[in-house]
């Protein structure tokens, strides 16, 4: 029989079946545990039954009868924090999520971006797509580049490197097939030339599939390679974490931005500092340019 020790408690865990938390009980407990991640727990609020779901599945595979002797079994196993962290992904991404930032990227960035560099002799306008989900976010901006500046930038090809730690996000993603709730933004005439339908799904076509390339990569240990034209860091960073590392990782952004760069975050986001070389663009959009 297989048995949980926490503190001076025996647990079975095959046999214990925990009631669900109270969501007063769940809230109690990710007060205690974010911050000791880092997190910050105004960023989960709205979102915390999402944690909380997994959390309470997490008990039951335990055999760990409530919150407070989960929290002694982090106490006692170090190493189940990673396993916490990874119930605090927040997974929500669509197509074209907030209509206004990306009609202000294809009307006013990105012809500006292609243009600075086309005259400087680049011939690749390079993205970075950080914490993608599912890739919504980076297959929207390869069907905008596709549709509306392919034929006006011959010469130029957009690359898009897009990240996120969890794997099974970036499985979905390569797949490239998503139901019609993740398409309900997205303008209508894409549907048609950049979609196949495949039993109830919606799949990318493989033409508006090339230059993008997905990477399971945890922004705050690692970050790609090269400097970028376009960094989107949207709902992630300065959602979740805390007011330090959004800090830390701000700076860290910055210098991933070429000179005239542009970072665009969540609408609803706001800087935890304003660095020197990075001026509002759009800031009721949370877009912000890198001073040359």
């Amino acid at each position: 029989m297989d048995c949980l020790v926490v503190g001076d408690i025996k647990f079975n865990a095959r046999f214990a079946h925990p009631i669900f938390m109270k969501d007063s009980d769940c809230v109690d407990f990710l007060q205690w545990a974010l911050p000791r991640l880092r997190l910050r727990w105004p960023g989960f609020r709205r979102v915390r039954k999402q944690v909380c779901k997994r959390v309470d599945r997490r008990l039951r595979e335990l055999g760990v009868p409530d919150v407070e002797s989960y929290r002694d079994f982090l106490e006692e196993h170090r190493e189940e924090w990673s396993v916490l962290d990874s119930f605090c992904r927040i997974s929500i991404s669509r197509f074209y999520r907030d209509r206004g930032v990306f009609d202000y990227l294809r009307e006013e960035i990105l012809p500006t971006l292609a243009a600075t560099a086309h005259a400087s002799g680049d011939h690749t306008l390079r993205c970075w797509s950080a914490g993608c989900a599912s890739g919504e976010e980076a297959y929207t901006l390869n069907i905008m580049w596709n549709r509306c500046f392919s034929s006006r930038f011959p010469d130029m090809r957009l690359a898009i490197i897009a990240t996120d730690s969890d794997p099974n996000m970036l499985d979905r993603a390569r797949r490239g097939c998503y139901s019609s709730s993740s398409l309900k933004e997205i303008p209508k005439n894409w549907l048609a030339e950049a979609f196949t339908k495949a039993d109830e799904q919606f799949c990318v076509k493989p033409d508006f599939r090339d230059g993008v390339d997905f990477i399971c990569q945890d922004i705050r240990l690692a970050n790609p390679e090269g400097r970028f034209h376009l960094v989107l860091c949207r709902h992630l960073v300065f959602t979740y974490f805390d007011n330090e590392l959004q800090q830390d990782m701000l700076r860290r952004i910055v210098t991933k931005l070429e000179s005239g760069g542009i970072l665009v975050t969540g609408k609803q986001e706001r800087l935890p500092i304003e660095p020197v070389n990075l001026r509002p663009c759009h800031p009721h959009l949370g877009i912000y340019q890198k001073q040359i």
